[in-house]
């Protein structure tokens, strides 16, 4: 069978010419196939940025497989092998667990950002199994370890190039050969980012300080970071450093999704022209949705996207009212989201091997059930690799009207979480969901406001970046209403980790 030849736009081609001419001053030949050893001392960015369904993750991908095929080794944040001088890397990196976990549904090899930045530390003895899967030594004798097992080891490398999946079927669990997490003290090599618009100022240098060379990949019409004064960090480049894709590129029908979004660049489309445009996308196309009133149900795995806290508020507590959540627990599936990690320095470590596990500042997680211990939860990180965790919590309830919120599991520190039944627009981004509820109340409060950023009407911000959440389906909620639940709240749709990490109570102590 014979594959199609992948044919980029005129603006993509000229953008991969523009990336490959980058690298090739790094050493690395994307045309030719090949890479010499790094030169030291040298650094470039580039930026590529583009509006929703401009081909930037088509690029992305295609430029990943091209430098693979130069020889350029993959730093995936789970295991590298040691450092030679002819050695060449790439990093592929998004902001979010989430955002990492939609590239790598689209076959890129992604990881979170802070997954790079901080690398695990193995145990010496399983590491000889590490060096030997990637080719680096002869095949180990490991005491306690059958040759059956590392057949089963080798078995799953071979079929999917991950270190601690392979080392997991040869049937040891990641507290065996993962004995800690150390910030890394070395530059990496070449970096892919995707998201960039996410990225604040401090992280935008601290990456450009990590990769030499280093290539980031984000959508102008998206919300800034806060306290940023509506810029993104790729506006500050000079002009040949950035390059941006013009053409829209669709599926073979027109998405009727990107077509919403993109009108929004119409000045002459004001919120009430943009309202009638969604109610003739929904006449024509079962894609997108007028909703009178909220689906409960849906809000369980994707959250209702709103401009205002309280708005959000509201949302969260019509969700467990409607699901009869009591007044003093979770019920698991309830979905929440990572406020930070409350530790003392002394457990600095136990922090690095939470975040590096993917419990982030701002993770998506679903609650699964209490902990063995008071003030413990068991958690599944949504988009993470190894997703289920036991963690001392500190649970926060946000109440309507109320500037206390209430607390139903509270250790005395640990990780803490708010409700993620609903999100604002701009903790969403990075993240996408197959079904997508945009709070439309709420943008016609942003349009009245008459707010501007970076020369935009904010409502339209706020709408494209929620419209542009939605993979498959968009519903588009009219209405202050909360349609009651089918079903009962439940985690049993979430593949659990063999291997649980936990936090225990001595390590939570101050």
């Amino acid at each position: 069978m014979t594959l199609p030849e992948l044919r980029f736009s005129d603006d993509q081609a000229e953008a991969h010419d523009r990336v490959t001419e980058l690298l090739r001053g790094f050493g690395v030949d994307l045309d030719e196939g090949s890479h010499s050893a790094r030169t030291e001392g040298k650094t470039g960015v580039l930026a590529i940025t583009g509006k929703a369904g401009s081909g930037k993750t088509l690029l992305l991908a295609e430029l990943v497989r091209a430098a693979v095929e130069a020889g350029v080794e993959i730093v995936s944040g789970d295991y590298e092998s040691k450092r030679r001088k002819e050695r060449r890397t790439l990093a592929v990196l998004a902001p979010t667990n989430k955002a990492a976990s939609v590239l790598r549904q689209r076959g890129v090899p992604a990881t979170t950002i802070h997954r790079i930045i901080y690398t695990p530390v193995y145990d010496p003895e399983y590491e000889k199994i590490a060096e030997w899967l990637t080719g680096e030594c002869d095949r180990p004798e490991i005491e306690g370890l059958t040759e059956a097992a590392l057949d089963r080891a080798q078995a799953f490398y071979a079929s999917v190039a991950s270190v601690p999946g392979a080392l997991a079927a040869a049937g040891l669990k990641g507290s065996d050969f993962i004995k800690g997490w150390k910030r890394r003290e070395d530059p990496l090599d070449i970096g892919f980012v995707d998201e960039a618009s996410m990225l604040d100022e401090r992280q935008f240098d601290d990456l450009r300080e990590l990769f030499p060379a280093l290539v980031v990949f984000g959508d102008p019409a998206q919300l800034a970071p806060v306290n940023q004064s509506g810029q993104m960090v790729f506006d500050r480049l000079a002009g040949p450093q950035t390059m941006e894709l013009h053409r829209i590129h669709r599926q073979e029908t027109d998405n009727p999704i990107l077509d919403l979004a993109h009108a929004l660049a119409d000045p002459e489309v004001d919120f009430e022209r943009f309202e009638r445009m969604v109610e003739e996308a929904a006449a024509r196309d079962p894609r997108v949705e007028l909703a009178p009133r909220v689906d409960s149900d849906l809000m369980a795995r994707s959250p209702v996207l709103v401009w205002r806290n309280a708005t959000r508020i509201r949302l969260i507590h019509a969700f467990r009212h409607a699901h009869g959540a009591p007044a003093d627990a979770l019920l698991p599936g309830e979905p929440l989201i990572c406020d930070g990690i409350e530790l003392p320095l002394k457990h600095r470590k136990k922090r690095i091997d939470l975040e590096a596990r993917g419990l982030i500042k701002g993770a998506q997680v679903i609650y699964v059930g209490p902990g063995r211990k008071p003030g413990f939860s068991i958690m599944h990180v949504i988009g993470a690799e190894d997703p289920r965790l036991s963690v001392a919590s500190i649970v926060k309830i946000e109440m309507p009207e109320e500037e206390e919120p209430f607390i139903p599991y509270a250790a005395t520190m640990g990780a803490a979480f708010l409700h993620g039944a609903a999100v604002t627009i701009h903790k969403a981004q990075g993240s996408q969901w197959p079904a997508v509820q945009v709070f439309a109340p709420d943008l016609y409060a942003a349009s009245r406001a008459g707010r501007v950023e970076a020369g935009q009407p904010l409502w339209k911000r706020l709408a494209y970046v929620a419209i542009t959440r939605a993979e498959e389906r968009l519903l588009w909620v009219t209405r202050y209403r909360l349609a009651r639940p089918a079903g009962a709240l439940s985690a049993d749709d979430l593949t659990a980790a063999p291997a649980p990490l936990t936090l225990t109570a001595e390590e939570a102590r101050p």
